[in-house]
């Protein structure tokens, strides 16, 4: 009986207990939050089953294309959790995040690339780079610098037969991703670092490598007038600045093209993908204003305001060009009309958006100060007309001189 009864206890199963603790992603969870936790180990488990890696992806990249980065964003975090160390989903889930506004979710996801393969792959260098500041983000560039200049370099060794075996990294890369990252360090020479020792030097040789890789670059041309006008070679920064202009702006690429011939779908993408961002057309307006080239300086302005007309150093720019040229005999108070418009409408949106930039708000009411009241009606009253109506004169105001013109 004995005998029996210690048998049936030695062969009784013992429940094997899972101790929270035991388990580091579960530890210090409530009871609720292991549950989810365990849910969501569960639908991870499934979505393998039932999706591939490149499925996955494919998803990913359909999501992309139509800018439903959320979904986007769950489809690749399921690709990376079955492939955690693959580095292409690395760097389209860091970029994803980055779309979505996710800086620091992105900034691990790239440290976690940088971690895993640091000489491969330039654009987690360059988001990192962008997040940071000064001589902490000149080092990630200059990272991204260095493994695309061996990307270069291998690629061109393959093509000459010298390493037919070597795998090319990044065939999409070109001289122009080179010379828009010596474009960054020079601009953070030019800005954060500008009163480093030797800041200057770097900043110029930071530009003529730029220029090197890629001569074309608009960024780089401008880059160049503005390090040329802040070492006072005015005129040799007005030919650097006019050459950038002449790549992008649609009068001046215009000028270039052969007489009858005409531009098609091709030529017009490409112009338009070489059009610089918003913030460095802002400064290539600024430049050509101190260059007194006050035409096409409107012109750059008037093609901002129509793609935002509530940026306040537009308005503020057009009205300084417009003032400077009622300094000519030609036309002073057609000049000088515009240029009330323009500065009142940029001090009423500095007032409704709540800027932050006392200096231009001072010499926007300087400017008005010295222009008067004027002697239309309509400028007497013009404190209170609403700011829509400002617009509209200016639109107007713009039709009218273009039919002038024509």
């Amino acid at each position: 009986m004995g005998g029996q009864a210690k048998s049936k206890k030695k062969n009784k199963p013992r429940r094997k207990e899972r101790h929270p603790d035991r388990d580091p992603e579960q530890r210090g969870l409530s009871g609720q939050e292991r549950m989810k936790f365990k849910m969501q180990e569960k639908a991870k488990k499934k979505t393998a089953e039932k999706y591939s890696t490149e499925q996955l992806l494919e998803k990913t990249e359909e999501c992309i294309d139509n800018f439903n980065f959320e979904m986007a964003q769950m489809f690749c975090q399921r690709a990376l959790d079955i492939e955690p160390t693959n580095l292409k989903i690395l760097d389209m889930l860091g970029n994803i995040c980055a779309e979505l506004g996710n800086v620091e979710k992105a900034k691990q996801v790239f440290l976690k690339a940088v971690e895993l393969s640091p000489e491969e792959g330039h654009s987690k260098y360059m988001y990192l780079g962008q997040i940071h500041t000064g001589m902490e983000a000149v080092q990630y560039f200059s990272k991204g610098i260095e493994v695309m200049l061996n990307a270069l370099e291998e690629r061109t060794q393959s093509a000459e037969g010298a390493a037919a075996a070597v795998s090319d990294r990044d065939p999409e890369l070109t001289g122009k991703d080179v010379s828009v990252a010596f474009c960054s360090v020079a601009e953070i020479f030019f800005t954060d670092l500008c009163m480093e020792e030797g800041a200057a030097e770097k900043c110029k040789e930071a530009i003529e490598r730029a220029l090197q890789y890629d001569p074309d670059n608009p960024e780089a041309l401008q880059l160049m007038a503005s390090y040329l006008f802040s070492t006072e070679n005015v005129q040799e920064g007005r030919e650097f600045l006019m050459r950038s202009v002449a790549l992008w702006l649609p009068s001046r690429t215009s000028e270039a093209q052969p007489c009858g011939r005409e531009e098609d779908a091709e030529d017009e993408e490409h112009q338009q993908s070489g059009i610089p961002p918003y913030e460095s057309r802002i400064t290539t307006a600024k430049l050509l204003v101190e260059a007194e080239e006050y035409e096409t300086a409107s012109e750059v302005l008037e093609g901002l305001l129509e793609e935002d007309d509530e940026v306040v150093q537009v308005w503020y720019l057009l009205g300084w060009a417009c003032y400077l040229q009622a300094e000519k005999p030609e036309e002073p108070e057609t000049f000088k009309e515009s240029a009330r418009t323009y500065l009142t409408k940029a001090k009423k949106l500095y007032m409704k958006l709540g800027c932050d930039d006392p200096a231009m708000l001072e010499h926007t009411e300087q400017l008005l100060g010295e222009l008067g009241p004027g002697d239309n009606v309509a400028d007497s009253g013009d404190e209170d007309l609403p700011l829509e109506n400002i617009g509209d004169d200016f639109v107007e105001s713009s039709e009218d001189e273009d039919a002038m013109e024509h």
